[in-house]
């Protein structure tokens, strides 16, 4: 049985990648990936052959995979990140579905051995940046309107801002998508203090990162973009500083124990 590994390679720094994943990597024959991905894997793609499709042909670069790894050629589709957030795992299992209900024609993909291979999220690298962010529950959500309809995403803000959970936003703004952000902050700010501590982490563990601690009233679309990651806490984080150092918490309750 041929094996396709689809790997999370984390949010950039080399020491942050799973030593399963460098192994997927180390293993395969055949690397397919949005090219800046495995320019952040450096050598350990050597003396593989190389498939870089750029930015939104994710379903091509699925597909692609599916088909070498049916072929025969150990094969590694790779995201940075954790590859099952946000990302291309759920393209290759919807793509089996499709061959399951016989919308697709290609029974070889059946016999893929697929291993799925996790990495460091940036929602994780942003809150281990200021301390403990993500310390009680939390919740994600995508900005991006291009795959999910702009009602169903503000429902789902709705929903986090009653449920008082901690969101980490990925996709916050984009060239031809630059309110969703300002909007996303007014519905929170109905639910939660202006006060609340909100982290901007830009371009996270790259050798340009850039982490922004502000307040939710003060959160702003031009201080954004794709490459950052925004958390926006709860009603009980916290934001400390002493020292020259600033920590980020949300605490879970063991403040009853103190």
């Amino acid at each position: 049985m041929t094996k396709l590994y689809v790997v999370g390679t984390g949010p950039g720094d080399k020491d942050l990648i799973a030593p399963k994943a460098i192994a997927a990597v180390k293993a395969s024959d055949e690397l397919v990936a949005y090219g800046l991905y495995l320019d952040l894997l450096g050598d350990v793609c050597d003396g593989k052959k190389h498939h870089d499709l750029p930015l939104g042909e994710e379903i091509g670069r699925a597909r692609l995979a599916l088909n070498l790894a049916a072929s025969g050629k150990t094969t590694a589709l790779i995201s940075s990140g954790d590859i099952g957030i946000y990302a291309m795992a759920t393209l290759v299992f919807e793509l089996l579905d499709q061959q399951l209900q016989g919308k697709e024609n290609h029974p070889e993909w059946l016999d893929v051995d697929i291993e799925v291979v996790a990495g460091i999220s940036a929602m994780q690298a942003a809150a281990s940046r200021v301390g403990a962010m993500l310390g009680h529950d939390f919740c994600t959500i995508s900005l991006s309107d291009l795959l999910t309809p702009w009602e169903t995403i503000e429902k789902r803000l709705h929903s986090a801002g009653q449920g008082d959970f901690v969101v980490s936003f990925y996709n916050p703004r984009s060239k031809k998508r630059d309110w969703q952000i300002n909007t996303a902050r007014d519905v929170l700010l109905q639910y939660r203090p202006a006060s609340t501590p909100v982290v901007l982490g830009r371009q996270l563990t790259r050798e340009d990162e850039s982490i922004t601690i502000t307040t939710l009233d003060k959160l702003d679309a031009k201080d954004v973009d794709m490459f950052t990651l925004v958390s926006v806490g709860n009603s009980e984080t916290r934001h400390i500083s002493y020292d020259d150092k600033q920590w980020v918490y949300t605490p879970r309750g063991y403040s009853k124990k103190l």
